[in-house]
Order: structure tokens, then sequence, then C-alpha cells
């Protein structure tokens, strides 16, 4: 069975740091890319990050560069996102997902075909 699963989120103060996992099962994990989303409340999913298979290649959606990590252990089965120096305005449901297509389709979420049930992520003092 197809499964993404998202855990590592929780309530962080500003400025503070947090984990992401996305554990896959279901299908061969190396021949896919994943990208992160986020969706804040009122708000439309947005693109944060994508690495690709086997070539350590990343991408990142420009507002978050230097903050966010995406990183993949292909043993494991598993997409991380590292998150510091976290802000208010990061707070959202976070979602990974698998995609055939290049970073150019990144923040496209049509380009995904699987999803994962999302994990909240709070900052807030």
């Amino acid at each position: 069975q197809l499964q993404l699963v998202e855990s590592g989120g929780g309530l962080v103060q500003p400025g503070g740091s947090l984990r992401l996992s996305c554990a896959v099962s279901g299908f061969s994990f190396d021949t896919y890319a994943v990208g992160w989303f986020r969706q804040a409340p009122g708000k439309e999913r947005e693109g944060v990050s994508w690495i690709g298979t086997t070539d350590g290649n990343t991408y990142y959606t420009d507002s978050l560069k230097g903050r966010f990590t995406i990183s993949r252990d292909n043993a494991k089965d598993t997409v991380y996102l590292q998150m510091n120096s976290l802000k208010p305005e990061d707070t959202a449901i976070y979602y990974c997902a698998r995609t055939i297509y290049s970073p150019l389709y990144y923040s496209d979420p049509n380009r995904y075909d699987a999803w994962g049930q999302g994990t909240q992520v709070t900052v807030s003092s």
C-alpha cells in the first residue's frame, strides 16, 4: 500500500527549529522526487522545497532559502525537512508528496500524485 507519512510537527517558539520527516512505503522510493508543501489557514497550498532521486539536487522557494534544508535517506525511505529560525508566518500544515517531475514544477500540486496526511507546525510564543 502506497503511503507517505509525515511526522515531527509541533509547537515551537519563534527562532526555534523543527525537523519534519516523511516516511514512505509501497513504492520504489529512489525513483521519485519528493516535495514539501505547506498550507496555512485561509491560504493556498504553497510549494516549499523539492529533492531529486539520487543526484542530491534540491530546490527551495526563495523566501525560505537559508532557513530550510531538505534531505533524503534512501536506505530509510525517508525525506527530511530541517526548519531553523522559525517565524510565526511558518505556521501551517506541512505535507510531503511524490513526483516524477523536475524542480521546474516543484510548486505545482498537480504534478504530484501521492500525498501524506500532513503534520501541523505552529510557531508561537
